[in-house]
């Protein structure tokens, strides 16, 4: 088995026919093909499935294909951690985005155009997708970082998330509607009041739909979703038009529609950058994650998910001194910080060994 054999492979699933992963090796097919055979050979099963009209990974070949990208990291972070070392950042970052994202004040563009100004030979890629399809993307490797809809307070296994933006949700639905009537004197609605209402809601797969499924779940009811829209600001224009009530994120004013809290402690809105909790990181990503956190601003970012799914504590500045068994983080980051709460600083947090 050869390491070019892994990157052929993974190349051939990714491209799922064998003409486009020769283009983009730069190689003959003839020669692709018989260097796939050779690594069926070699491990005693088929990894790729020919039969139709584009290629796939067989059950075998599916199992494998972690392993191979981890392989190949492997390799590639050794080389970027000796071109680190050198001063010189070059390698490749993937990053998934969930829509909209670019265009919120977190200003992920930004940190992208200052981390190319100042890596030029580190290739980013985007992908916007839905925020389950990206994490799966995370554990497969497909995928460096991401910025994710966060729908519940741990994350899911394998990922660390840091909490980057977190907004009350509300209910939002064009003036005169009777959910707005009805609580106008409480001022805010509890979950139980969207029963039996037109709701209008992001996909299935997205951190505020798992928001509001869990919401509805809790309260005893299934919610009535009428339309579905990829970002806040389309689910705010279809409340517009009076087609039903939109969750959204943030207590701020919204031309054309009436608003009220959701009355629920889980009722947030929550973003949060996610990489995978194990395993190595390349440099150019680490490099990278550590730009977007410091925008998101560690005071106040909240790391989960590090050890055990636990919230790690709300980040600020490290202390001066750290205790003599208090080391550096997987990411580099001194592990004592201090914890805040409505009076201000309360004391040092470090995170548990």
């Amino acid at each position: 088995m050869e390491l070019r054999q892994l990157r052929y492979f993974v190349t051939v699933v990714e491209e799922a026919q064998f003409t486009r992963a020769a283009d983009r090796l730069q190689l003959a097919q003839p020669g692709l093909s018989a260097q796939i055979r050779q690594l069926e050979w070699g491990l005693g099963q088929p990894l790729l499935d020919r039969s139709g009209r584009s290629v796939r990974p067989t059950e075998v070949g599916e199992a494998v294909l972690p392993y191979a990208r981890a392989a190949l990291a492997a390799v590639d972070g050794m080389r970027q951690t000796v071109q680190e070392h050198t001063g010189l950042l070059r390698g490749r970052v993937a990053v998934g985005l969930v829509p909209g994202t670019l265009a919120h004040a977190f200003d992920v563009a930004g940190r992208l155009a200052d981390f190319h100004d100042a890596h030029p030979q580190v290739e980013v890629t985007l992908t916007e997708d839905t925020s389950d399809r990206m994490l799966a993307a995370l554990r497969r490797g497909e995928l460096d970082l991401a910025v994710i809809g966060v729908a519940k307070g741990t994350p899911p296994a394998g990922v660390a998330l840091h909490v980057v933006i977190d907004e009350p949700l509300v209910a939002a639905a064009a003036p005169g509607h009777p959910l707005l009537v009805e609580h106008a004197d409480a001022g805010a609605a509890p979950p139980s009041a969207l029963r039996g209402h037109r709701l209008i809601s992001m996909p299935r797969g997205t951190g505020m739909r798992g928001v509001l499924d869990r919401l509805c779940a809790e309260a005893g009811f299934r919610p009535h979703i009428a339309f579905e829209a990829a970002t806040p600001d389309a689910l705010a224009r279809l409340a517009v038009r009076g087609l039903g009530v939109a969750l959204l994120p943030g207590l701020g004013p919204r031309p054309g529609l009436g608003t009220l809290p959701v009355d629920a402690p889980d009722a947030r809105g929550r973003v949060g950058l996610a990489w995978r909790a194990q395993g190595p990181m390349a440099p150019a990503a680490r490099e990278l994650l550590r730009r977007l956190r410091e925008r998101a601003g560690e005071r106040r970012g909240e790391v989960l998910g590090r050890r055990g799914g636990r919230v790690r504590g709300r980040w600020l500045a490290p202390t001066r001194r750290a205790g003599r068994r208090c080391g550096a983080g997987p990411l580099g980051e001194p592990r004592c910080r201090r914890l805040t709460g409505a009076a201000g600083p309360r004391g040092t947090w470090c995170s548990p060994r």
